[in-house]
């Protein structure tokens, strides 16, 4: 009875120390005080993208009934553009297909990037010098080079999904390298052991336990890797090579207000540009928390 029992125990004793460490950290991230102000501005963002559009009576596409050229007022708070659009109903589709690339290129990346990180990091020897020196070149290659290339070689307009299925195919080597780093000092840890002593098969252990003891480093990475998403996204629409009407984003909106934005018509250019740095700086603030929560040492070394 007692054997039988002892399993269970100990499971609910791994479990329980689990749940601990994650209420410890986050206690740990809501002491942080601009990551907290951050995630909470970042909501207010994603609802705005999100839930707005059902609030406002006016869409992102053009109407006969507004007028051109408005400046903002009551009925129009970010003004409206020279084909008649209605500007904060443009801001909220185009902040919601930004973060819509840039939630699926963190997922996408972090996934790839996961996954090659702990493959190479386990088999170590001529395997990871193998998939390294496949890294190595990814870098080399300019990213925005190849990135507007391929949106380019596109027939059709280009989507949202085309360009978060681009940038999240090129997007995952940073995460990689991180991974590997960690699973080089997990793989020799005595749980490794014993999984293999338990007849565990090689993806069994990368999957089941050497990505899971990663997650610190896999959750901060996927929180860079949305404002990684938002900035090439931004800079790719800006110079013609990302999304392409009549879809909309960030970057199209800006590119769309051409020279007029720099004189009587500056809320074409500057509200959206204030959007992109807000999105880029609450991320990467709740990057820090995020970080500091789950490594305190890391506090420590900058103090």
């Amino acid at each position: 009875m007692s054997n039988t029992a002892s399993p269970r125990l100990e499971a609910e004793a791994i479990s329980s120390k689990e749940r601990g460490q994650w209420e410890m950290v986050g206690r740990r991230f809501f002491r942080h005080r601009a990551a907290v102000v951050s995630l909470v501005i970042f909501i207010l963002v994603v609802l705005f993208a999100y839930i707005g559009p059902f609030l406002w009576k006016w869409d992102y596409k053009i109407h006969s009934e507004i007028p051109s050229w408005a400046a903002p007022s009551l009925d129009h708070p970010f003004g409206t553009d020279k084909a008649g659009r209605d500007m904060l109903g443009a801001m909220m589709q185009a902040t919601k297909q930004s973060l819509n690339v840039s939630l699926v290129v963190a997922i996408g990346s972090t996934v790839l990037g996961a996954l090659y990180g702990a493959v190479a990091g386990f088999y170590r020897g001529w395997v990871d010098s193998l998939m390294m020196r496949f890294l190595d070149i990814m870098f080399v290659i300019p990213f925005l080079v190849i990135t507007g290339a391929l949106a380019g070689a596109i027939d059709t307009s280009v989507r949202w999904y085309h360009m978060a299925i681009i940038l999240a195919v090129f997007g995952w080597t940073s995460i990689a390298r991180a991974v590997r780093a960690e699973v080089l000092s997990l793989r020799e840890k005595e749980f490794i052991e014993a999984a293999r002593s338990a007849g565990g098969s090689d993806w069994h252990i990368i999957v089941k336990h050497l990505i899971p003891n990663t997650m610190s480093v896999i959750i901060v990475s996927v929180t860079l890797q949305i404002a990684f998403a938002i900035l090439s996204e931004t800079t790719l629409s800006f110079l013609g090579l990302g999304i392409q009407s009549p879809d909309t984003s960030l970057g199209l909106l800006i590119e769309a207000a051409g020279a007029s934005a720099f004189n009587e018509h500056w809320y074409l250019f500057y509200i959206p540009g204030l959007m992109i740095i807000l999105i880029a700086l609450t991320i990467n603030f709740i990057g820090d928390g995020l970080r500091d929560a789950m490594d305190p040492r890391q506090t420590m070394v900058r103090r």
